[in-house]
């Protein structure tokens, strides 16, 4: 006897609106390894995924190694959770059995990309097969090789960054002497108060006071008409030395960690950022306010310092970019690709002004430039990008806009007051725009970069 119609329209919509339970998948996975096995599989994924995360990575990249190495090991059902101090890692195979849960808290060190790289070259060969004994043997040489660079070098280095700064606005040879010189005295006093233990927070305060009180000086003789200080303008050595102290600052991890969904993580450096821009605003005013006392008080001036010409802007965007590379600890490779992407972000943010777009659209475009051609530079030749996308938007950091913004609001004239609190705000959206347009590129740049190389493998499959 044959089915009724009606029952078989009713059977047919419902096969079109419901699924089949029949046709999911076996969530119960079945053992694979033994506990043993298992144990030292977890806590080779959670070693590297701390060390990425203390050298610099952002929870987002952290929590896919880990999974890629459990993986790689036959280790389904992990599950990850990245705060901004600890990492934890669970794992359990179904059944009655107990789960293995893992936790270790994250002391974030100061950014290492050679590290990094050879972090990431690790997860490579773990994907490819390396044997665990063989990677756990790999990751222990990774952890003991010291940072690429003597201490002396990085404070070199970050003197260059505020000399490429300083060039960047136009400074003439006198005040990128006297930048280099203000710099590299800050940076050797933050690295001195480093070594002490000293927190970040006086760190910032220290440094900011020691360039801030170079300038005064300056101004001081500038005023005097002092041979060859006479009409030099101090607030591009202050300007410069602000570029040279928030050039740490993980303002384009923290909105990446928020756009991943991160948001423990994300507060968390954001927190950061705001107690060091703090350390920052203390170190300047109180500065200029020992100035004041002592009867040499700078001159404010009509604005934030403009940028230089053409030639000026790239010169001083890939120094800056090249700068921050090394002392970051990058290895040739990425400080020439930190150099292109440097004169890359550079040429963007000249084309968006040029096109009449605001200071923070303007940044914000080229950020997501270099961003986006960073991420696909640095899948090619085998580099972290976040190294160079960092290297790259340094050099639009508003320094000159947070300075003339602090010393309007510490002078007593009220339209003086009123212009820096302006600066300031300026200053806040340009910075927002080169978080956001650093993370957009980078989300772009991600599903081009699959593409294309999903391309290569099949072109390398048909040659063979």
């Amino acid at each position: 006897m044959t089915q009724p119609p009606r029952r078989s329209l009713y059977s047919s919509v419902r096969r079109v609106l419901h699924a089949d339970p029949a046709q999911g998948p076996d969530t119960e996975v079945q053992p694979a390894v033994d506990d043993t096995m298992v144990l030292r599989a977890l806590d080779l994924a959670m070693r590297i995924g701390e060390s990425m995360f203390a050298v610099g990575a952002s929870a987002h990249e952290v929590t896919l190694a880990i999974t890629r190495v459990a993986h790689a090991y036959g280790l389904r059902n992990v599950h990850v959770d990245v705060t901004y101090t600890s990492i934890t890692l669970s794992y359990h195979r179904g059944g009655e059995g107990w789960p293995h849960t893992l936790l270790r808290v994250v002391r974030v060190s100061a950014p290492d990309h050679t590290k990094l790289q050879r972090l990431q070259a690790l997860l490579v060969d773990i994907d490819e097969g390396l044997d665990l004994d063989e990677a756990r043997t790999a990751f222990r040489v990774i952890r003991r090789v010291p940072f690429r660079y003597r201490q002396p070098v990085v404070v070199v280095a970050r003197a260059l960054l505020a000399v490429g700064a300083s060039i960047l606005a136009g400074g003439s040879a006198v005040i990128v002497v006297l930048t280099f010189v203000a710099a590299l005295g800050a940076a050797a006093t933050q690295s001195g108060l480093a070594r002490l233990r000293v927190p970040s927070f006086f760190s910032q305060i220290a440094g900011a006071f020691v360039t801030t009180v170079v300038a005064v000086a300056v101004s001081a003789l500038a005023a005097a008409d002092v041979v060859p200080f006479a009409g030099v303008a101090p607030s591009i050595i202050v300007a410069s030395g602000i570029v040279l102290m928030l050039s740490g600052l993980t303002v384009v991890g923290a909105a990446q960690d928020a756009i991943d969904g991160f948001a423990l993580t994300a507060a968390g450096r954001i927190l950061d950022v705001t107690l060091q821009t703090l350390g920052l605003v203390v170190g300047i005013l109180a500065g200029l306010e020992l100035g004041s006392v002592l009867g040499f008080r700078m001159t404010l001036p009509d604005g934030p310092p403009p940028l230089g010409p053409l030639p000026n802007q790239l010169a001083g965007a890939v120094i800056v970019a090249v700068a921050v590379a090394l002392f970051n600890g990058a290895g040739a490779r990425i400080l020439a690709v930190s150099a292109v992407l440097g004169a890359v972000a550079a040429v963007g943010h000249i084309v968006a002004l040029t096109s009449q777009l605001h200071e923070a659209a303007a940044s914000g475009v080229a950020a997501l430039l270099a961003s986006f051609v960073g991420v696909l530079i640095a899948h090619k030749l085998h580099v972290p990008s976040v190294a160079v996308t960092t290297a790259a938007i340094v050099p639009l950091v508003p320094g000159g806009a947070v300075f003339y913004g602090l010393l309007g609001m510490v002078h007593a004239d009220p339209a003086s007051a009123g212009g820096g609190a302006a600066s300031l705000v300026l200053a806040a959206s340009v910075g927002v725009g080169l978080a956001a347009g650093a993370s957009l590129g980078i989300y772009l740049g991600t599903p081009v970069r699959a593409t294309l190389a999903s391309v290569a493998r099949s072109r390398a499959r048909v040659r063979h």
